[in-house]
């Protein structure tokens, strides 16, 4: 276990397109025992939620109050989002949230699921917490894969 390895695993788990299905195959491979990729990948992608929503409430902001069309387009496109979404948030509200991070696969994620929460402006820590309930369940499906699975690391890491 080096620190570039640990550096690497942290900067996947905090990645969109990675998260926790890359920093923890990643950490093991290399390796990094589970017993210390696995709660090390799963507090750093928890870290997205808070990160997501200051970022999002600094720069829209900013942005909403200077630029005409960010506000026209964004106003429109949440307008959209919301007819759609709401009544699947409505029927699984807050558990929707977190069985949508929980699975572990491309454009499910804390990434995903904090950004459509803010869209919809569901209650911040409410939101904080499924993420956080979801992200520890997707480290577990995920361990579990690197921990049962034979060349799982194909699913996780393309081999060139």
């Amino acid at each position: 276990m080096d620190s570039p390895t640990l550096f690497f695993s942290i900067l996947l788990s905090l990645l969109p397109i990675s998260e926790l299905r890359g920093g923890i195959p990643y950490a093991y491979f290399n390796g990094v025992s589970l017993l210390i990729a696995t709660p090390l990948c799963v507090l750093t992608n928890a870290l997205v939620a808070p990160i997501v929503y200051t970022f999002l409430a600094t720069f829209h902001k900013l942005f909403h109050e200077h630029w005409r069309w960010y506000a026209s387009f964004f106003d429109r496109f949440v307008a959209r989002a919301q007819r759609r979404v709401a009544p699947k948030v409505n029927r699984y509200g807050y558990w929707g949230i977190l069985l949508f991070v929980a699975i572990p696969l491309p454009i499910t994620g804390a990434w995903t699921g904090t950004l459509g929460s803010w869209i919809l402006g569901l209650d911040k820590r409410k939101t904080m917490m499924a993420v956080f309930g979801g992200v520890i369940v997707s480290g577990l499906i995920v361990t579990s894969l690197v921990v049962l699975g034979v060349g799982i690391d194909s699913v996780f890491i393309k081999r060139i």
